[in-house]
């Protein structure tokens, strides 16, 4: 009965720490996104005024 409750406890701890994981790489995707999408809209905002000034 040890056995096999020591067998589900380490089952348990592998799987929340794979969890854990990959809560932790999702929350890096979604930053390293944010940066992008922000980066992004700040050099299409630099062509914008780029472009208007040249028209004027």
């Amino acid at each position: 009965m040890l056995k096999v409750s020591l067998a589900a406890a380490l089952i348990i701890v592998a799987t929340l720490s794979s969890c854990a994981n990959t809560a932790k790489g999702m929350a890096t995707d979604a930053k390293q996104t944010g940066q992008a999408l922000g980066s992004s809209t700040s050099d299409v905002m630099k062509a914008g005024a780029k472009g208007n000034k040249a028209a004027q």
